[in-house]
């Protein structure tokens, strides 16, 4: 997980909730920093306006801490980059040369 990505999470938890960003790392959990539900679901739009990313909701769930929010992030991320790498598409391929039409002999 780059460096980059846990500073954008913890910044993005930060301004959310509007508490000191040296307050939040990575190992910080929810309960530990005051996150309720409510605050949740507006860190959750943070992230996926941040991020642009869709977060599904049984993905949520489950997360407690930073580092789980983190690796949740990471993964969605990994998931886009390969859905929007390009895909070899054989209708764009450079269509086969043809030989050009000989004309027919005079009978």
């Amino acid at each position: 997980m780059s460096d980059e990505l846990i500073q954008r999470v913890l910044k993005t938890i930060a301004t959310s909730k509007r508490i000191p960003l040296e307050t939040v790392t990575i190992d910080s959990d929810f309960l530990q920093l005051g996150i309720d539900s409510m605050d949740a679901v507006e860190i959750l739009f943070a992230m996926e306006n941040e991020f642009d990313i869709s977060i599904p909701d049984e993905e949520v769930r489950n997360v407690r801490n930073i580092r789980q929010m983190c690796e949740g992030v990471e993964r969605l991320l990994a998931a886009k980059a390969g859905a929007s790498a390009p895909q070899p598409d054989a209708a764009k391929a450079e269509p086969a040369k043809s030989e050009p039409a000989q004309p027919e002999a005079a009978q």
